[in-house]
């Protein structure tokens, strides 16, 4: 595929935190493969707080998706909770916090983050997305 080509890739995963690290490695590999390196460290780091909100919060199933288009990737956890995700606290606020940093993170580490609600397969559910640039 030329490295110029849209891709997309997406994973359904079962209601298990074992599904985040299932998640963090597919994507290592997707990078990988598609030349996107540089991407790798942060972008495990995004998913797996994307994906864990996603596990640990809800009751149904989720999914990851990844997608690279101009030079920008986006990853994405889907999850069947409609309610909105609750705002990311500063980081300096949880310097020794057990817990609730993941939005925090991905404001901090990503260049743009947002969320929508979104129904897949007949669930309905909210889809929360960060982007990052391949530059």
């Amino acid at each position: 595929m030329p490295e110029n080509e849209p891709w997309e890739y997406s994973l359904s995963i079962p209601n298990d935190p074992r599904a985040v690290t299932v998640c963090r490695r597919t994507l290592r590999l997707i990078l990988t493969l598609h030349g996107l390196i540089t991407l790798v460290d942060t972008a495990e780091l995004l998913a797996t707080e994307l994906v864990s909100n996603a596990v640990l919060h809800t009751k149904g199933p989720a999914a990851l998706r990844v997608r690279y288009s101009s030079g920008t990737l986006r990853l994405g956890a889907w999850d069947a909770d409609p309610e909105p995700p609750e705002p990311p606290r500063p980081l300096d606020h949880l310097t020794y916090a057990e817990g609730g940093r993941g939005l925090g993170l991905v404001r901090a580490c990503a260049d743009v983050w947002g969320w929508q609600p979104q129904s897949r397969n007949g669930n309905r559910g909210k889809y929360v997305w960060c982007e990052l640039g391949a530059a």
